[in-house]
């Protein structure tokens, strides 16, 4: 006698494509809808009064809650496995959000050296304007993070893979070390997406998105997202989210969710891309040194086999042998690649951190970062690869003058 077994749950690539939408009598609509309104009506005063119990209540005024940002909050929630998730404004505004509802004057954050430039300096202004403790790791070293807890740490800030130096951080040690002391770990996520890690299953407790990024894709949207692995702490974090006002618009959630839809495919383009792209550049003269987990060279390669399996992501860095100078020659004579401070779109967007998204930092900090005067960073697109190797071709040899 055969037995049937129960379906099981599709993968996040079938996952991204199906966003759950609310039934309108009796039937769904294909797309999620875009509830741009942001106040809600009520047939009485009960009902009104209701609504202002918690996020468990009717929908009441947009700054606490939408349907369409849900159903974002719900799809992100889904892919990366976690209990709830809460958007926001930016990708700053998830990581200001949740950090900030976390800490307090006293407290002690540890952070790796290389996160994004504006969470370094948002942390720095933690130290100097709320008395807020920050010591900085490399985030490669277990040793190093466990010797750096205090017993007023809260905190822990990580990046799966760092930017713009691309390290892959080995999730399950550092993450298990701040699980055993009792400190709430926080993962940005947003170079991985949840195609290629999912840190809740690492032991992370929080998960950060720039849905500006991958998850929209297409350079029409700003959002941030942050996944919760219990309750308790999403119910911390949004309370504090939403008195500071970092609510995401309901058409920019809309657009997301609608990018998100493609994610998988997006993805994979990307990582194929940058692999073969790293691969060519490596053996060109003008490259001192090319910064790409998917390399055997590279310093995270065996952790990124753990970590990323499905792929090494779609960013990639190089440092030209001609240093500053190489690189604004090799700027100037891109045609396809487009110069812009950002990630994750389906073009190909290059960018000098140190002068754009890591301009906060010192010498001393950009070194600490490993980030050199003459590193460029690659965001890699969907585009044909040879067009793309063709204008970066071009462009090195006008940086080699």
């Amino acid at each position: 006698m055969t037995t049937t077994s129960a379906n099981p749950a599709p993968q996040p690539e079938s996952r991204t494509v199906h966003t759950p939408a609310s039934e309108v009598h009796g039937s769904r609509p294909v797309g999620v809808p875009i509830h741009q309104n942001h106040t809600f009506t009520f047939d009485s005063a009960e009902d009104m009064a209701a609504a202002f119990t918690g996020p468990d209540g009717a929908y009441l005024y947009a700054r606490f809650g939408n349907p369409t940002t849900s159903a974002l909050e719900t799809a992100v929630a889904d892919l990366e496995g976690g209990a709830a998730a809460l958007a926001s404004a930016s990708g700053m505004g998830a990581i200001t959000s949740t950090v900030g509802a976390l800490v307090g004057t006293g407290d002690h954050v540890v952070a790796q050296n290389c996160l994004y430039g504006g969470t370094l300096a948002f942390l720095a202004d933690l130290e100097r304007r709320w008395g807020v403790e920050v010591t900085r790791v490399s985030g490669e070293d277990p040793d190093e993070v466990r010797a750096a807890l205090r017993p007023n740490t809260r905190v822990m800030v990580l990046e799966t893979i760092t930017n713009p130096t691309v390290r892959v951080v080995d999730l399950s040690a550092l993450l298990g070390i701040a699980r055993e002391a009792g400190v709430t770990s926080v993962v940005d996520n947003t170079f991985a997406t949840p195609m290629l890690c999912r840190p809740l299953e690492h032991g992370a407790d929080v998960v950060i998105h720039s849905a500006t990024k991958y998850l929209g894709g297409h350079s029409d949207a700003m959002g941030g997202v942050a996944v919760f692995a219990d309750s308790r702490t999403h119910g911390a974090v949004r309370e504090h989210s939403v008195e500071s006002g970092a609510t995401l618009d309901p058409f920019a959630a809309w657009l997301t969710i609608r990018g998100m839809q493609t994610l998988a495919l997006r993805v994979r383009a990307q990582c194929a891309n940058a692999q073969a792209l790293a691969e060519r550049l490596s053996a060109r003269p003008e490259v001192a040194a090319v910064h790409y987990p998917g390399l055997d060279t590279h310093p995270s390669r065996e952790t990124a086999r753990r970590v990323l399996p499905g792929g090494c992501g779609g960013v990639l860095a190089f440092e030209l042998a001609g240093g500053k100078v190489a690189g604004e020659a090799f700027a100037g004579a891109l045609r396809l690649c487009v110069l812009a401070p950002s990630l994750g779109d389906v073009k190909t967007l290059v960018m000098h951190p140190a002068s754009t998204s890591h301009r906060q930092l010192g010498s001393e900090e950009l070194a600490e970062a490993g980030i050199t005067p003459g590193l460029i960073r690659i965001s890699v697109g969907i585009e044909q690869l040879d067009d793309l190797w063709g204008d970066i071709e071009r462009a090195l040899e006008a940086a080699a003058g």
